[in-house]
């Protein structure tokens, strides 16, 4: 039996493994976000497995420039045996992404790992720069 679809098309079992998911990380105390969440953005969509280990996300409002980078991100975790995204449409504004885990960790926990080791480095990236415009060890030209 087909299970119900919400009006972003993602079934109605789907979230209830998500929710499980969540709802299990948060007992052992191992899931924790610092911001506010805006439950859209990210979707976990149809066939994930069963333990978590594998899932489809689509992420809306991003492109090539997050999912390249989230995707590398994501594969230097040595839990994580498989990830890739892909845009379904250029028209549309949305990313799939991909998960699948060698079982140490879930699909959710490796995704959330991969969006806190992208963050860092870019605050680190940001702190880099900064401090190389302040010291102005650095020329300047006109063509």
């Amino acid at each position: 039996m087909p299970s119900a679809t919400n009006e972003n098309g993602v079934s109605e079992s789907s979230e209830a493994l998500q929710e499980q998911i969540v709802d299990q990380e948060m007992a052992d105390g191992e899931f924790e976000f610092e911001g506010e969440i805006d439950p859209n953005k990210i979707q976990m969509l149809p066939g994930a497995s069963e333990d978590g280990t594998a899932a489809s996300f689509r992420i809306l409002q991003e492109d090539h420039t997050l999912g390249n980078a989230l995707r590398y991100m994501i594969m230097k975790n040595p839990n994580v045996e498989f990830c890739g995204y892909s845009i379904p449409h250029p028209s549309e504004a949305a990313m799939n992404l991909r998960i699948q885990t060698y079982g140490e960790i879930s699909a959710i926990q490796a995704l959330e790992k991969g969006l806190d080791d992208l963050m860092e480095l870019c605050d680190h990236v940001e702190d880099e720069y900064r401090k190389a415009v302040e010291a102005g060890e650095y020329s300047t030209f006109e063509p």
